[in-house]
């Protein structure tokens, strides 16, 4: 096996005559195949990590209220921009292109509903908060088309590519395109934590900055509940606080989730991988770590543009190893969570869960998409018919992965502010205006179809065929 040099030199030549991606690019996908070659994600000591204080993880309600006065308001305001991570595809759902088109609630995309709420924002105090979308090269084209519907609007959208990289071939360290992979299945993009370089690298850092915005709102466009907060955007700008990460209560659901940690004088984000195995159960214990990362981060742009400058922004390499016809490849990902420990007075904000909505599957659509929610001015609302604070745990079956079936095997979405938990799974049709409550199973045995009438109030129970009705 060559030694670690010979192989950096061999993928610098390598790389140098990959004409498809920038000078900025080649850098940084070197840069981050050094970093992981020299073994520097180490893991945590496990005795030196700490709980952190309020003073570091601030509870939401203790966030002083926001001005009274509109025109100040607006000076807040207009110091903000909004960034959505909008580089995934709606493969996993079923759906073909960027995943912030898929329609959320009546009608209206993810994107629509993020297009509202800044244009509401916007017309309310008189101000500009412009919108970034980080596309990836998956999502690019289409969302190029995407935006020019919102041209009319009274906001400003920008987009930009985040970096794209070549997959690495685990056997000889040699990119995937060098062997003749051109295609997009030779490329990948690394993961989040690359909003940084690439908002520097796409020249929006320095439009912006000369525009005199100060703090960039990153989040995922798949999270609904992501909206503009007013009171942490004040917070962090009287308490000069860099970099601000989101974290909410973890429930059952999130044990996998990142937490916040003190270490070492610094908080840091901890995620599973960094975790020793002998201490998993006790990380995704609720006891000793009480929070998770929602990935709603408020960053100081200055700061971006001096850590980005000085290349200090060392995040933790997560390698993702993947199979591309036959062949093993890998590719290095970096997460945008994990760069809180290089900001100065970096904070988190533990948040109400109602600012963690993601809809990442079927399952959530069927939440959002039921009366559990409202919709006002582009909000999705949580209905306070429902007293109990937790969402029902929603289980479907393969049958409801993709959007299109989901919607087909649905007259119309029940009826469910007083249901626990329902699992579905097998051939089931769904008619219209159906109530559940409860916990409610509704397994079809194969090869049977099975209908369930409109109309249909079903509480506490098991449903096997339609003699259960």
């Amino acid at each position: 096996m060559a030694t670690d040099t010979a192989k950096i030199s061999q993928l610098k030549s390598a790389v140098a005559n990959l004409d498809q991606i920038s000078e900025s690019e080649k850098t940084g996908f070197v840069n981050l195949v050094s970093r992981y070659l020299s073994g520097e994600a180490q893991q945590v000591e496990w005795s030196k990590i700490q709980t952190p204080t309020d003073e570091v993880v601030v509870p939401y309600d203790t966030l002083a209220p926001t001005p009274e006065d509109p025109e100040e308001t607006k000076k807040l305001l207009d110091k903000l921009v909004v960034l959505k991570l909008n580089g995934g595809l709606g493969t996993t759902m079923g759906c073909t292109g960027p995943k912030s088109v898929i329609e959320v609630r009546n009608g209206l995309t993810f994107l629509d509903l993020i297009v509202i709420q800044i244009e509401n924002l916007n017309k309310k105090y008189g101000c500009s908060v412009p919108l970034l979308l980080m596309n990836s090269f998956n999502t690019h084209d289409d969302t190029q088309k995407i935006v020019e519907k919102y041209s009319n609007s009274n906001i400003e959208i920008h987009t930009f590519n985040q970096s794209q990289y070549p997959r690495l071939v685990v056997d000889d360290f040699v990119p995937l395109p060098s062997k003749g992979h051109t295609d997009k299945d030779g490329w990948y993009p690394p993961g989040h934590g690359d909003v940084f370089p690439s908002l520097k690298n796409s020249g929006k850092l320095d439009a912006l900055l000369s525009q005199g915005k100060e703090y960039v709102f990153v989040a995922n466009s798949d999270n609904l509940g992501a909206v503009v907060d007013l009171k942490i955007l004040n917070h962090l700008i009287r308490n000069k606080n860099e970099y601000c990460m989101e974290v909410t209560p973890k429930t059952l659901a999130d044990v996998k989730g990142g937490t916040l940690i003190s270490y070492e004088g610094k908080v840091q984000l901890l995620e599973i991988a960094q975790v020793p195995d002998q201490h998993v159960n006790e990380f995704k214990s609720i006891e000793k770590f009480k929070i998770f990362n929602t990935n709603n981060l408020w960053v100081n742009l200055k700061a971006i543009k001096r850590l980005v400058e000085a290349d200090a922004l060392k995040m933790e390499i997560i390698p993702n190893p993947k199979e591309v016809d036959g062949v093993k490849v890998l590719q290095l990902e970096t997460a945008a969570g994990a760069a809180i420990k290089f900001f100065d007075h970096a904070i988190g904000i533990n948040v109400p869960r109602s600012r963690f909505l993601p809809v990442k599957a079927t399952s959530d659509l069927l939440l959002v998409q039921s009366d559990l929610y409202t919709l006002v001015d582009g909000f999705v609302i949580r209905n306070p018919a429902r007293t109990i604070p937790a969402n029902p745990s929603i289980d479907l079956g393969p049958e409801y992965k993709k959007v299109a079936n989901f919607l087909s095997r649905f007259k119309s979405i029940p009826s469910i502010i007083e249901l626990d938990s329902l699992k579905v799974a097998g051939d089931v049709w769904f008619g219209a205006g159906i109530t559940l409550k409860g916990k409610v199973s509704i397994v079809a045995k194969s090869g049977v179809k099975l209908e369930i009438p409109d109309g249909a109030v079903l509480q506490n129970k098991e449903i096997n065929g339609p003699e259960d009705l």
